[in-house]
């Protein structure tokens, strides 16, 4: 069995695969001082609530845009489970050509995206992940990765509105009955939800006029589902697309 783990910034996302299924999969708070061994406590304790050991384990891969905890998740992984973990990076054999002017600074998060959906589709591509930042990248159908877009997430930009203003109240984020908001909470949200979903489309089209083609646009990360209901650019929604490159990129790159 693998153990995947994504760190994002506000969330880690840990998934446990059986070949290529995904048999369970959880989400932590992100919390850069917490150490090795509060983490790892709290992995040993979900794997026993879900039904499973630490001896199943047989692999371990990593992801992390967090460099505080990079090496605390090493640590863990090696300590707790006995495995040294495929660490995600610019230089991980991702199928991809990066055409990146410096490959380093690409978020791994974004190179096991695009690797997962190019090895699904093969096609011209474009990913948008909705985490705390909502990134895009373009993928061709060749496989090299161009660069992409990378913008304030949606809970970011509500944030902001929230605290730099008075009265306005902090809202859920979800679909309002009109565009026309009849009440202050009506109007946030549709200025939220509306505006965004401006955000993406507009940034996809204008991605598609430079590339000079269309392309088959993914949506995964916590909000997609939400934006993909209302965008016209978005094709498919993959929610757990990052833990399928993770396992992807573990058999492509595993430790002998």
């Amino acid at each position: 069995m693998l153990l995947a783990i994504d760190i994002g910034n506000t969330n880690v996302v840990c998934g446990l695969f059986e070949g290529s299924t995904l048999q369970a999969h959880w989400r932590l708070a992100t919390e850069s001082r917490r150490t090795d061994n509060e983490y790892g406590i709290l992995l040993l304790n979900l794997l026993h609530n879900a039904g499973f050991a630490p001896g199943q384990i047989t692999g371990c891969i990593l992801s992390s845009v967090v460099p505080a905890l990079t090496a605390t998740f090493d640590s863990l992984l090696q300590a707790y489970f006995h495995h040294i973990p495929v660490i995600v990076g610019p230089d991980t054999d991702s199928g991809l050509t990066l055409r990146y002017a410096n490959p380093k600074e690409i978020g791994s998060d974004r190179i096991v995206n695009a690797a997962a959906a190019y090895a699904r589709y093969h096609s011209d591509l474009i990913i948008v992940d909705f985490g705390t930042a909502t990134t895009f990248c373009a993928v061709t159908g060749s496989g090299e990765y161009l660069g992409g877009v990378i913008a304030p997430g949606l809970g970011i930009s509500a944030d902001a509105l929230f605290s730099r203003t008075a009265k306005l109240p902090k809202v859920e984020i979800i679909r309002p009955k009109t565009v026309i908001g009849t009440d202050t909470i009506g109007g946030i949200q549709s200025g939220l939800l509306f505006g965004y979903v401006g955000l993406v489309d507009g940034i996809v089209h204008r991605m598609e006029r430079e590339l000079g083609r269309r392309s088959t646009v993914i949506a995964t990360g916590g909000l997609a589902t939400v934006i993909a209901k209302e965008a016209e650019t978005i094709q498919k929604v993959l929610p757990f697309l990052t833990l399928e490159g993770l396992e992807f990129l573990y058999h492509r790159n595993r430790l002998t």
